[in-house]
């Protein structure tokens, strides 16, 4: 038992699985429509362009939210921009843009003047938050989850039925570019715990791992707040006990998480194979 309530005495200790937890529900929330919508590449595009403008703000010593906002702008503007060009597609035009700018914030972060620690804009310091990281993060959940129920029957129809959607005026082009705004604002109060190379772990993984035993969307974000649940307490845990980074920690449990779904799943086809092709066609 001392295992168990020893580091939930710690402060620390409990402030990071709150903001865990936190991160753990908009991920639940919004991470199956990432899945659904093939959206995943875009989160990690996301995370990764953001890091000059954090690396700015930790040089200029203002808060990393708004050097975060900052990058994750200029980042969407270049995409605009280079994607305009005839000879490159989207993909090729994403990935352009996103290895400059991480290239670029790994430039920056080589200035005399860089503070130390400067390696927690990557990695993260989930163990390090503050009581307005939570605030930060309870109200960018409270406001995902109600921006989401509103979006809930365009992104229904978007996803399953698009010409019906289209029919029903519904434009499918709006609801994504509404998701990436949530994506967006995610991976903003997501980057102080997570880090930029890590966060899209917390936001994908769970969603993904839920991908594999539900084929509803609430069956989805119900399994998804367990498994980013079970990744936190798990990996903080793991963080006390074996002095272990903690958000490294953390993603080490939901991509865990993943493999043992992933083979329990397929010890089950297995063992039914009257069900293999409905699950094949699930997954499809």
């Amino acid at each position: 038992m001392s295992w168990l309530a020893d580091p939930l005495r710690e402060p620390f200790f409990t402030r990071a699985l709150l903001e865990l937890l936190l991160i753990g529900a908009i991920a639940a929330a919004l991470g199956p429509w990432i899945v659904l919508r093939g959206m995943s590449y875009s989160a990690e595009s996301l995370a990764h362009g953001m890091l000059p403008g954090l690396v700015l703000a930790s040089l200029a010593g203002i808060p990393l939210v708004v050097g975060g906002a900052v990058g994750l702008a200029v980042a969407a503007l270049l995409i605009a921009l280079v994607g305009r060009l005839p000879s490159l597609d989207h993909d090729v035009a994403v990935s352009v843009v996103v290895t400059t700018m991480l290239g670029l914030g790994g430039l920056l972060a080589l200035s005399p003047d860089t503070p130390a620690g400067l390696a927690e804009l990557l990695f993260g310091d989930v163990l390090g938050v503050t009581d307005g990281d939570l605030a930060l993060t309870a109200a960018a959940a409270a406001l995902t989850l109600v921006a989401l129920y509103v979006l809930h029957p365009g992104l229904v129809a978007g996803v399953f039925d698009p010409a019906a959607a289209a029919l029903l005026g519904r434009r499918p082009a709006a609801y994504d570019a509404a998701l990436a705004l949530l994506l967006a604002l995610a991976t903003l109060v997501a980057v102080r715990a997570l880090g930029s190379l890590l966060l899209v772990a917390m936001l994908v993984g769970p969603a993904a791992s839920a991908r594999l035993v539900c084929h509803r969307v609430p069956g989805m974000v119900a399994a998804s707040l367990t498994f980013a649940a079970a990744a936190a307490l798990s990996g903080l845990y793991l963080s006390y006990h074996a002095r272990t980074g903690a958000s490294a920690s953390v993603t080490v449990a939901v991509a865990a998480l993943y493999v043992l779904t992933l083979g329990a799943r397929s010890l089950v086809v297995r063992a039914r194979p009257e069900r293999r092709e409905l699950v094949a066609g699930s997954s499809a």
